[in-house]
């Protein structure tokens, strides 16, 4: 890799400024490829609760175990999506970048900045790539943006199967009876699923305060990640 220090950079001429421009064109083409895998990995976990609360509620004498089970797949399926998030996170944020100190420039004023150094930044990221983010920031963002609303719809449902199914609740005991699963008392069930909820609640609000603290800390507020 060459010298990390600042050097003087002649303008670009038009052959490299094309090739940027399909340069830009394949890193869109990926970001949109990877933006449909995110995609797919929430309608599989949208379909699968689909599928949950249909056994479920098929029927008042019908188990809520599939609302549990569910969860299982869920998890697996935000983990998916995390790993995918990050691979299209490297992809927007060179968009971006390319966006904001390539084509906003040369619309505005016609003078790329090429003093700013922005293409140093471009080119190491090609020299070594690497995410941008963590996956414990990947997870908390895909739960921000979409899985807080799918573990919201199954816990309520979860919650609601116990409480009318298959007669209205009448006291609390009734509904630790319901909640059991085998051998497993059900005060332990509803323990155990209160901290699945608080589990990724937590990782929500990190990954929320993580951001703006990011945000906040940014010498420039276009930086990849």
């Amino acid at each position: 890799m060459p010298d990390a220090g600042p050097v003087d950079r002649k303008e670009l001429d038009a052959a490299e400024i094309g090739a940027i421009a399909h340069l830009y064109r394949g890193e869109v083409y990926r970001s949109t490829l990877w933006r449909t895998r995110l995609d797919t990995t929430t309608n599989w976990s949208v379909v699968t609760l689909g599928i949950a609360l249909s056994i479920a509620f098929s029927s008042p004498a019908a188990s809520a175990l599939p609302l549990i089970l569910v969860g299982i797949l869920i998890v697996f399926f935000l983990m998916l999506e995390a790993r995918r998030y990050r691979y299209f996170n490297v992809w927007r944020a060179r968009c971006r970048w390319m966006e904001v100190h390539f084509f906003a420039p040369m619309l505005h004023d016609g003078d790329l900045h090429m003093e700013d150094g922005w293409q140093r930044t471009l080119a190491e990221d090609y020299w070594t790539p690497r995410h941008h983010v963590s996956m414990r920031v990947a997870v908390g963002r895909r739960i921000r943006r979409n899985y807080f609303w799918i573990l919201l719809i199954q816990t309520s449902a979860y919650i609601g199967k116990l409480v009318v199914h298959p007669t209205p609740l009448t006291s609390f005991a009734e509904l630790t009876e319901r909640a059991a699963i085998g051998p497993l008392p059900g005060s332990v069930v509803l323990v155990l699923g209160a901290g699945y909820c608080v589990a990724w609640g937590v990782i929500a609000a990190w990954s929320w305060r993580d951001d703006t603290r990011r945000a906040l800390a940014r010498a420039d507020p276009t930086s990849m990640g």
